[in-house]
């Protein structure tokens, strides 16, 4: 082989060699590296290059024909077959010895005993196309089967020996043989002598290293490394002579160059370990090869030397796991049959052909009239379409007459959208939207599917293709009056539009935020039909986005019960069948695949890969540009039109340009691009001609006029479309656009090129390669259906990218997952969104993934060793892993709590808000080490540049050639000082940022495209750290991102005037002039407030002022739209440490729909300035519907000792840049001296318990046979007082004490003392008193008692005799408050009229012996005032009773009348802060001391309960009540398995709906735990019984799965069958409203208070439960008989959790209501006498509990402060406005005449509004609208 390269080289043929040199190297890179095959390659190159006749002197091809001779001479023959097969062998010239290249043969003829196309391909490789050759191989074909029983020992036995005939072809072989060994031996001795020096080096360099940094290198050293890098280039070339003489073996190969490469110059220290280490010297291993070499010739050998291809080959299929790139192409190696391999001058091409289409073999078309009707919706749907395709043919009746899920994988071009289409009719046919229902064997639709959604969802990859899909899906579907929407980050919706469409498209990260906020009512719930395109974009970095999609809604699915139906389209893939697994498709029914043949267009596919000027970025471009050119110039001869993709949006210009100016140079310009006057082209172009000139676009016009186009996102969205237009009409021929055409808008060309395949991606911040799928997609352009009969496509690209792409292209790699990257991102928005709650929940959440398939197909891929997949086959321990691993990241970087020893994960606010706004766990954990260095007072620049460090930025690089415009930028553009050098990431991410807020130009692509993208993440991010120091109680920091935030949206900064909002409309002077003087306020500018100041001035001042001196008016008018609010605070001390704000927002802007849209939203919150703290915060919106009403808001805050000097109250717009406001709130009239009292309360004391005998009455001790024994100890403390005295008592104890009980035992001693006395029972709510009525009446009124108990509310009547003859009355306040107003009778009448039935019913209020008051806390919320008027006027009426006796007793003593005692009064509350107050107001003795004091005062502490309870308080976030809601269900759900998995568990919720969607979430989860009625404990016979007779629908169906509903809607028999289950343990769950709490007496276990607010249809909007509700609610936990501690759970808001937490456990301080009814009761008390004058309401003022309250606590009602004379001033003030205003309302008339004091007189009007309950203002409003309507009247008489 030497001595040919010689004559070769000798000859003149350098050139024609190193071109065959190239052959061999790049067929050894694309052969696999393997030696063998090389060198046959680069023999073959050699056979033909002597057989083309390229040798002209004789002398030199007779020398390359007989040193070939010599070295190929056959040895000997011996044997029939071996030794023919040798002898044949023998004469085939090649470059290999005769017994290599037979056994060669042999093992290709064994190979090939299956597959004889295999063995032929195999032997014209082998014996290449000489005619010797040739004639050789049809002799060994022939006698293929003969040599089949040949075996390599019988060649070698053959090959030994052949006689004396052979010993000259013998003996040249071994010449042959042993300059080989001779070679091999010179590279190794060589590669050994290298190692040598370098060792010796290494040891000098050492000892340098040893003496300092600053050591001297001697000349013999320099001489050292000089001899060592003379021998490293001495041994390579050695080795490569041997390598290319073919005398080395692939581990000869391998080991010298470890070696030459270890003892190259700088190679570091790891060189010589390797080279001089336990493995030998060179040398030493030659002699081991040379012994392995002699083990191979003895048929010995066990190294892959040892085995022939065919043995290697078996061994790499044994070794290749399931799911390798390598598995999966084991049969599909090498380019399609005809691909074509051309080098030409600068580049290499090779063509693909078309494949050939067999019609034959396709699906026959489905012609739609015949299969959808002709006439009817699902028709008109496919307007303009005939038949479908074979593909859509073929996947016709899956998508149209079944709900299966589908997989559809077919060629780009295929027609898969229709596809989409058939679901999308089928859907809205199935849910009754189009069309008639649909029915089949298995299915039957009337009006649609029950149990799914009526929305249709399709995700689109890009921005731009979802454009295209709504405007394909809008035009064939409008007929049908079908919405089509976009969802996206640029087209966002409102509520009411989103719900209105029927289908949204949108993107995948756009439907992961949307699915993230689940819930009944959200977008992701109303889902019917999900169709994801492009689903082999699982492969790429947003992969993992559609798995978390696709796995959220599995779970969905599963947990609700509900169908959806999922529908992948996708390209061709290598594995679609885990993809089917992954998106749970039936692999028989649902699961297709198509191939290149069902493209409607065959494609050839060209592939160039430039070769020339690789290392010359410049040269590089041009030599594309000259290639580009010949392709586009072909195409435009052949008459078709060419679409040039290219990267970037300047780049459609530049090729533009050099397209044009290669047409110029070769003349071809006019012919080719613009066309010939008279063709149909120039036609064309003359109609767009004018369109053109009108454009505003130069390089539109420029290009026109060369016959081309150009197209990206840059242009304007007309000029695109015209673009379009003309390319579509033929009017240009050429177009040069972005990628973002191939996925956005569906224009096909003949001709397709890509040039250049390097892409900058700016999250990476450098060039990557285009994908493989973007090059499918944009080949996929080409060819038009409709009138070509084929496409081409070209892909212009480097020399080693076009290896790649060949390789992607030919050897498909499986998809794999990307999720593990982002797992722990995804993991945190399922905790959020409450799906996962501990690791086990985790890991099932990761089965559902993509991840989880190819974890199972190909572990090694993804760490999982064989071992430990074997051990765990499902795979679960590594999911532990893995969801264990995201949990501790999360954990670590506060975005969720997670206990290892439980495994129970918990969100925070961090990862709450992390998952809102799709921030990144690294970029948090970022913001988490820089905000806390910057806690304390950071600037603007600090607080940007910690946004600027986020991960989303990191990929931001500066590259040398942008640094000067970087460095001008920040100079420039940068009104904030930038914190980072801009070379790294986080300091050039901030230039580009303010650059962006400033409006800066940029001119490099690269900056452009980092600045597009720093833009369109920046203030996701700043909204997102806005919230996190909101959150965290950060004021400075949270209005200084929310500030950044706006800025980055509108594209101006805070500092400049907010009127740029309007800056196409007003003219730049004003802004300028508005902005000369900067000045700093305490709010940071106060550049707001001067705009505003401008409505203080006149219009022409204005003008003046902005120096627009016509505009003034106009100016005001922008000004009056700025969003401004005015803010009213009112202070009103609650304890010594709590403070609550009246807040009262009122908006005073005017309202522009244009400007301001539906809705504006504002930002308050609470601050302290001087900690840098925020008490609270809320999202506050206005309406345009309801504007400008105002907003009141109630806010509870801490204070601290010593109490500041004031808080600040802040109030943001949400947009509007510039627009706040700042109201400071002053402490300094605020008085809280009186509050600092400690709270007094009883000690329960040991006694022994009281038997009931202690009564003394056997009928009262039949009371309580058949309950208990004996009295609880709170009943036994008090039991002395309530059944042996008269005295007035206060009990305060927890709800479940037995407060009944004890008002009873108060009730019996009454009826034992006075038998006609008459007990007054107030209960709070309807509902308590008909269940106090229903146990009173069957307890009291049944036999030896058989006492008169009535019921008297607004739902009931009785007559006076009743009345009188009642014992027991049970009212609601406002009856008793009505009715007790008359007790006088009628003011005025006499003694007949007194008598009447209007008076005498009424007069027995006189004989109310005990007045007991439930729930006597509710004192302090709306109807307190009710019961304030009620115990002051039943004291009054005691006293009045009690003082008329004791005179009819002095007047007439013979009278045996006993004198009236004087009413007893008791009130029963839970623990109170302030008992004292309400004991002193009942009539308790508070002020003396001794044995007597505060006799009758009970309060006992919360604690105290027969039963302890155990309160767990959870908060939930969300803005709306709604999805707030929906996110407690879940945690519902928890908390009943694991706090009572068996016993009785109660929620309470806050109205109808509300207990059907709980009760409808909590079998949804029990049926994903596939035990749906666990809940019940009975019978299903039973239970289906009791079903039937109920009327509620939703309650028939819950009930029979152990659930029961509660509510006023219900029937009273449906409530009682519901009750009596309940109560007898065969339904577990009752789900009541919050009313049940004060009703029905049905304790249970577990009581779940799922939030804590409810709708007010006074407000219009939802408040907060009193804190004595919830209380009440919680009251129901634990059962006395039956459990050892009641649980209770509390779901609230957020922000309401620590106000529980503080008022749950320490009472709650009882203020007065009375002022908020002043008028109405002062009405009532004029109206009935007991108030005459000024004096008396001032009297009866002090007799309430609001005078008391006044007297401690005077700055909560306004009083100056708590002193005798300010008290007398404050009440008289309060009487007077209060009579003076009913005086205006017609209900009194004040008469000034008796000195300072003043008769008070009621009217007519006054007594209407006392005796039937009305607002004071009501009757004059009545009188005014009766008079008016009386004068209409008489006018038309």
């Amino acid at each position: 082989m030497e001595s040919i390269l010689t004559s070769l080289e000798s000859a003149g043929f350098q050139d024609a060699l190193q071109e065959r040199r190239f052959d061999h190297e790049r067929s050894s890179v694309e052969g696999g590296g393997d030696p063998r095959e090389s060198f046959l390659a680069f023999s073959e190159a050699l056979r033909r290059f002597v057989s083309d006749d390229a040798l002209p002197d004789p002398a030199v091809a007779a020398a390359v024909a007989s040193t070939a001779a010599d070295a190929d001479a056959p040895s000997s023959a011996a044997g029939d077959a071996a030794a023919w097969l040798y002898e044949t062998c023998s004469r085939v010239p090649s470059p290999l010895p005769a017994l290599q290249f037979s056994l060669a043969v042999l093992s290709a003829i064994s190979a090939g005993a299956r597959d004889e196309s295999k063995m032929q391909s195999s032997l014209f490789e082998l014996f290449g196309e000489g005619e010797k050759s040739i004639e050789a191989l049809f002799e060994v074909m022939g006698k293929s089967e003969e040599i089949r029983r040949v075996t390599e020992d019988d060649l070698r036995i053959a090959a030994g020996g052949g006689g004396e005939a052979t010993s000259s072809a013998a003996s040249a072989s071994n010449r042959a043989h042993e300059r080989l060994n001779q070679l091999r031996a010179e590279a190794y001795e060589a590669a050994d002598l290298a190692s040598a020096l370098r060792t010796d080096l290494h040891s000098l360099t050492d000892n340098y290293s040893s003496r300092g940094t600053h050591s001297v290198t001697r000349t013999s050293d320099k001489d050292a490394e000089k001899s060592q890098k003379r021998a490293i280039k001495q041994a390579l070339i050695a080795v490569n002579k041997a390598r290319e003489a073919g005398a080395l073996t692939e581990s000869d190969d391998i080991f010298l160059k470890s070696q030459l490469s270890n003892n190259r110059p700088n190679g570091g220290g790891g060189g010589q370990q390797f080279a001089s280490g336990g493995r030998g010297s060179a040398v030493e291993q030659m002699m081991l090869r040379n012994e392995e070499a002699a083990l191979f010739h003895a048929g010995m050998s066990r190294g892959l030397d040892g085995m022939n291809a065919e043995q290697i080959r078996s061994m790499k299929l044994g070794l290749l796991p399931e799911g390798t790139r390598e598995y999966d192409d084991k049969l599909r190696r090498g380019l399609p049959p005809g691909t074509e391999r051309e080098v030409k001058e600068g580049y290499e091409k090779v063509t693909i052909p078309a494949p050939v289409r067999e019609k034959s073999m396709l699906r026959s078309r489905i012609d739609l009239d015949e299969a959808l009707g002709s006439d009817t919706d699902e028709r008109r749907a496919f307007a303009g379409t005939s038949s479908l395709n074979p593909m859509q043919s073929t996947v016709f009746e899956a998508a149209y007459n079944t709900r299966e899920n589908l997989l559809i994988c077919a060629p780009t071009g295929a027609g898969k959208t229709n596809v989409a289409m058939l679901t999308v009719i089928s859907h809205l046919r199935d849910v009754g939207l189009i069309g008639s229902a649909y029915h089949d064997g298995d299915h039957h639709y009337d009006g649609g599917p029950v149990s799914t959604g009526r929305k249709i969802v399709y995700i689109a990859p890009m921005k731009a293709l979802a454009q295209e899909v709504v405007e394909k899906f809008s035009s064939k579907l409008k007929p049908l009056r079908i919405i089509v929407k976009e969802l996206t980050g640029d087209m966002q919706l409102s509520r009411a539009e989103a719900e209105a469409a029927h289908i949204l498209v949108t993107t995948p990260e756009k439907w992961d935020v949307v699915t993230r906020k689940g819930g009944d009512g959200s977008l992701g719930s109303t889902c019917g039909l999900l169709i994801i395109d492009e689903v082999h974009l699982l492969a790429d970095e947003r992969g993992a986005v559609i798995e978390s999609v696709v796995a959220r809604l599995h779970r969905w699915v599963e947990s609700s019960q509900r169908q959806v139906r999922l529908v992948g389209l996708s390209a061709t893939l290598p594995n679609y069948e885990d993809v089917a697994t992954f998106l749970r498709v039936d692999k028989a029914r649902g699961l297709f695949y198509f191939g290149p043949e069902h493209r409607p267009v065959p494609l050839q596919q060209n592939f160039i890969g430039v070769t020339a000027h690789t290392k010359n970025r410049f040269m590089m471009e041009k030599k594309m540009d000259e290639v580009c050119y010949e392709v586009v110039s072909e195409a435009l001869r052949d008459g078709y039109q060419v679409m040039v993709f290219v990267h970037s949006r300047k780049g459609t210009g530049t090729t533009a340009k050099a397209l044009g100016e290669h047409a110029a140079t070769e003349g071809e310009l006019e012919r080719l691009f613009i066309g010939q006057e008279g063709t149909n082209e120039n036609d064309a172009r003359n109609q767009f001609k004018d369109k053109v000139e009108k454009s505003r676009n130069r390089e539109l016009r420029e290009h026109f006029g060369n016959g081309m186009g150009i197209h990206h996102a840059g242009m304007l969205r007309p000029d695109r479309r015209l673009t379009e237009q003309m390319f579509a009409d033929g009017a240009i021929r050429v177009l040069c656009c972005t990628a973002t055409l191939a996925w956005g808008i569906n224009l096909p060309a003949h001709t397709v090129v890509i040039k250049g395949t390097d892409v900058y991606m700016p999250e990476k911040g450098k060039n990557v390669d285009l994908s493989i799928l973007d090059v499918q997609q944009i080949f996929g352009r080409a060819g038009r259906p409709q009138f070509d009969t084929s496409g081409d496509a070209t892909l212009i690209t480097s020399h080693d990218a076009m290896a790649r792409y060949l390789d992607k292209l030919v050897r498909a790699t499986p998809i794999e997952s990307n999720f593990i990257k982002q797992l722990a991102d995804h993991l945190n928005a399922e905790i959020v969104g409450g799906t996962v709650t501990n690791i086990s929940e985790a890991i099932d959440w990761i089965r559902y993934t993509y991840l989880h398939v190819r974890m199972c197909k190909n572990p090694l891929a993804y760490g999982i060793g064989a071992k430990q997949h074997e051990s765990d086959p499902t795979l679960r321990g590594r999911s532990r892993e893995l969801a264990i691993e995201a949990a501790k990241v999360l954990d670590e970087r506060k975005m969720a709590r997670y206990n290892p020893e439980s495994g129970n994960l918990a969100v925070t606010n961090l990862g709450r808000v992390a998952s809102h706004f799709y921030i990144r766990n690294q970029s948090v954990a970022t913001f988490n080490e820089m905000m806390e260095k910057k806690r304390v007072s950071p600037t603007d620049a600090d607080l940007l540049h910690v946004m600027c460090c986020a991960d989303e930025f990191e990929n931001l690089r500066v590259r040398p050639e942008e640094l000067d415009e970087v460095d001008r930028l920040k100079k420039e553009s940068c009104p904030l000082e930038t914190m980072a050098p801009v070379e790294e990431f986080s300091g050039k991410c901030n230039v580009l940022l303010q650059s962006y807020v400033s409006k800066s130009r940029v001119s490099s692509f690269t900056l452009i495209s980092d600045t597009n993208y720093v833009a369109s993440n920046a203030g996701r991010v700043a909204r997102a750290l806005f919230e996190m120091c909101l959150k965290g109680g950060n004021a400075g920091a949270a209005l200084k991102f929310l500030r950044l935030a706006k800025s980055v949206d509108h594209r101006f900064w805070w500092f400049q005037s907010p009127l740029r909002a309007f800056e196409n409309e007003l003219k730049k002077n004003v802004f300028v002039a508005l902005e000369e003087s900067r000045v700093a306020s305490e709010g940071g500018y106060n550049t707001f407030e001067r705009a505003v100041s401008l409505l203080d001035m006149e219009p022409n001042e204005v003008g003046q002022l902005c120096r627009c001196f016509r505009d003034g008016a106009l100016i005001q008018k922008f000004v009056r739209m700025l969003p401004r609010v005015e803010v009213s605070c009112t202070v009103h001390p609650i304890t010594k440490s709590t403070l609550r704000f009246h807040i009262e927002v009122n908006p005073v802007f005017n309202w522009s729909g244009r400007h301001h849209g539906g809705a504006e939203g504002f930002w308050l919150w609470v601050e302290d300035n001087e900690n840098n703290r925020t008490y609270h915060s809320e999202y506050i919106l206005f309406s345009r519907r309801n504007h400008p009403e105002s907003t009141a808001l109630e806010v509870v805050v801490p204070v601290f000792d010593p109490m500041p000097q004031q808080y600040y109250i802040r109030v943001v717009n949400d947009s509007w840049v510039g627009c706040e406001s700042l109201i400071p709130v002053s402490f300094r009239h605020v008085l809280i001296d009186g509050l600092s009292s400690p709270t007094l309360f009883t000690n329960l004391f040991d006694l022994t318990p009281l038997p009931v005998r202690a009564l003394a009455d056997q009928r009262y001790e039949q009371l309580y046979a058949n309950r208990f024994d004996v009295f609880n100890p709170i009943q036994t403390q008090l039991f002395h007082i309530l059944y042996h005295t008269d005295t007035p008592v206060l009990l305060g104890a927890p709800t479940g004490s037995g407060k009944t009980t004890v008002a009873e035992i108060a009730l019996l001693r009454m009826k034992k003392q006075n038998p006609k006395a008459k007990c007054v029972y107030i209960a709070p709510l309807k509902s308590l008193a008909r269940e106090r009525l229903k146990e009173w009446s069957k307890r009291l009124g049944a036999p030896p008692l058989k006492w008169r108990v009535l019921e008297l509310s607004g739902d009931t009547s009785h007559d006076s005799r009743a009345l009188n003859n009642s014992d027991v009355l049970i009212c609601t306040p406002e009856k008793w408050d009505l009715i007790s107003r008359g007790w006088r009778g009628v003011p005025g009448g006499d003694d007949s009229s007194s008598r009447s039935n209007a008076s005498n019913g009424k007069r027995f209020v006189r004989e109310v012996g005990l007045l007991i008051i439930d729930e006597i806390h509710l004192l302090g919320e709306d109807r307190g005032a009710v019961l304030e008027a009620i115990v002051s006027r039943t004291r009054f009426i005691s006293r009045h009773v009690q003082a008329e006796n004791q005179r009819k007793k002095l007047t007439s003593p013979s009278s045996g009348d006993k004198p009236q005692e004087m009413t007893r009064i008791m009130g029963l509350s839970t623990a109170l802060a302030n008992p004292c107050d309400l004991a002193d107001w009942i009539g308790i003795d508070t002020e003396g001391h001794g044995a007597d004091a505060r006799r009758g005062l009970y309060n006992f502490r919360p604690s105290v309960r027969p039963v302890p309870m155990v309160v767990h308080i959870q908060g939930y976030p969300g803005r709306h009540y709604c999805p707030r809601m929906a996110t407690m269900n879940k945690p519902c759900y928890a908390a009943i398995k694991d706090l009572s998995p068996t016993k009785p568990s109660m929620i309470f919720v806050a109205s109808r709906r509300q207990t059907r969607l709980t009760a409808l979430d909590l079998i949804s989860h029990a049926a994903g735990e596939e035990n749906p009625k666990s809940f019940l404990h009975c019978d299903d016979d039973f239970i289906e019984d009791v079903a039937r007779s109920l009327n509620d629908k939703v309650l028939r169906h819950t009930i029979t799965f152990g659930i029961g509903l509660h509510h006023a809607g219900l029937t009273s028999r449906d409530r009682e069958t519901v009750e009596r289950l309940y109560l007898e343990g065969q339904i577990q769950i009752l789900v009541a409203t919050a009313t049940l709490a004060w009703g029905v007496n049905l304790p249970a276990h577990l009581v779940i208070v799922k939030g804590t607010e409810f709708f007010d249809g006074k407000l219009s909007r939802y408040v907060d439960y009193p804190v004595t509700d919830i209380l009440q609610m919680m009251g129901r936990a634990g059962r006395p008989q039956f459990d050892k501690e009641g649980v209770a759970v509390i779901m609230c808001e957020e922000s309401k959790k620590t106000f529980l937490k503080k008022f749950l456990y320490e009472p709650f301080p009882v203020e007065s209501c009375l002022g908020e009814r002043m008028y109405e009761t002062i009405n009532a008390e004029v109206s009935i006498g007991t108030i005459n004058s000024l004096s008396d309401a001032i009297g009866y003022l002090k007799w309430t509990f609001y005078a008391r309250r006044v007297r401690l606590n005077p700055s909560y009602y306004g009083a100056k402060s708590s002193n005798d004379d300010d008290l007398e001033d404050f009440f008289l003030e309060v009487v007077t406005e209060t009579t003076e205003k009913l005086q205006e309302h017609g209900c009194v008339t004040i008469d000034k005449t008796e000195g300072s004091d003043s008769l008070v007189v009621t009217t007519p009007l006054g007594r209407a509004a006392s005796n039937f309950y009305l607002n004071h203002r009501t009757p004059k409003q009545l009188q005014d609208g009766s008079r008016g309507l009386r004068k209409v009247l008489a006018q038309h008489a």
